[in-house]
């Protein structure tokens, strides 16, 4: 009886999931594409890894300075920005005929993901009927999701459709486009603005309340972001240079898969408890990277794709968790503030190990690179999973 009411009561909290979807694609977009790239610019693998880090700095530095955007002009405002950034960005991909337009793209990537995080995440929880674990799993599941989404979307058209460089943006700028119609549809959920003058620069800080939950919890998701950069930097070059993958569907599908089982991941830890969530997704980051290790080394197809599966829900469970003990012990008013800073730990994550591959592969191989960070990664995970057991992530100040 009361099944279509709840549905309507949840679907502006679907379609504001849907838009945030929408701009993460587009951040992963050109992930498979990059070998045409270096095919047509004719720049080097290390270019590759610097190119994909821009956007992470891109990212880091919007969420720095404008992460409370939103709690001070609205939710709306900032999430038409990170859409109009985003559209930017894809004109740039389709005028490119030097490396600067990459960086420029990439650059304007960032910024879109940067405004769109902390807000994007909070709207989605704010814009549901009621507090539940849900509200959380459909904001970190189109985060995901949408990532995942960009490769395989890329991936296919590049392969199968006319213009590789070219139609998978035209088909971004239109979903944007229809993003933005939806976003106006909606409501703002920030009762109480201010104007954007009030906004100031914000030094990553936390209330002394979140500081516990924040910990651990930043951590684990730094954990998790570093594999999914080590992963979509190496393993698309790799496909090519040593298993002759130049299917570019089966590329961006690979990549995808990553993403796909961290919205998997996602979807258990309301079973797994948010608690043993963290720790358990720690494991599975690990074993992940043990696979693609081995991947690496024996140069095997059937371990990259289980690398993907397993580091990918590993990531899943942690990030899920993580976000919902930090939204939870946060003010309202400053709730997108820290999760913006949540997402500066991650996006470190993300991008300082692409530049390390990029530089060492240089020296040693890109094989080799490869197996270094990820004993690197594999350390990391270690040290956080024993601190986690140890000292369990609780809501509680």
């Amino acid at each position: 009886m009361n099944g279509g009411p709840e549905r309507r009561g949840w679907l502006p909290c679907y379609l504001s999931g849907a838009g945030f979807a929408v701009c993460m694609a587009g951040t992963t977009l050109p992930t498979p594409l990059y070998s045409l790239y270096q095919d047509k610019l004719g720049f080097s693998e290390l270019t590759v890894t610097v190119v994909y880090a821009v956007y992470a700095f891109g990212v880091i530095g919007v969420l720095l300075l404008t992460g409370n955007a939103s709690d001070a002009v609205g939710r709306r405002p900032v999430l038409l920005w990170g859409l109009g950034c985003a559209a930017a960005s894809a004109v740039c991909f389709l005028c490119a005929t030097a490396l600067g337009w990459l960086f420029a793209g990439r650059l304007l990537s960032g910024l879109s993901a940067g405004l769109f995080t902390g807000a994007a995440t909070a709207y989605v929880m704010e814009l549901a009927p009621l507090k539940s674990s849900r509200a959380s799993f459909v904001a970190t599941a189109a985060n995901m999701g949408g990532l995942g989404c960009g490769p395989l979307l890329a991936g296919i058209l590049a392969q199968y459709a006319p213009w590789p460089l070219h139609l998978p943006f035209v088909v971004h700028l239109a979903l944007v486009a229809a993003s933005a119609a939806l976003l106006l549809g909606l409501k703002e959920t920030v009762g109480e603005r201010r104007p954007l003058s009030t906004v100031r620069p914000q030094r990553p800080g936390l209330p002394p309340g979140v500081r516990a939950v924040f910990r651990p919890a930043a951590l684990a998701s730094f954990v998790g972001f570093a594999l999914f950069g080590v992963f979509t930097s190496v393993s698309p070059a790799f496909l090519s240079q040593f298993l002759d993958v130049e299917n570019h569907a089966v590329s961006g599908l690979i990549v995808a898969l990553a993403f796909f089982a961290s919205v998997a991941g996602q979807s258990a830890v309301g079973r797994i408890g948010e608690r043993r969530s963290l720790p358990l997704g720690c494991a599975g980051l690990l074993g992940g990277l043990a696979l693609l290790a081995a991947a690496l080394w024996w140069q095997l197809l059937p371990l990259i794709v289980l690398s993907a599966l397993l580091g990918g829900a590993g990531q899943g469970l942690t990030f899920r968790a993580a976000l919902s003990q930090v939204a939870a012990a946060s003010p309202a008013d400053g709730r997108a503030a820290v999760i913006s800073t949540l997402f500066v730990v991650a996006y470190a994550g993300i991008s300082l190990p692409v530049i390390g591959v990029g530089i060492l592969s240089g020296h040693i191989g890109l094989q080799d690179a490869g197996l270094v960070f990820i004993a690197c990664m594999a350390v990391l995970v270690v040290c956080a999973g024993i601190y986690l057991l140890r000292r369990p992530a609780t809501t509680r100040p």
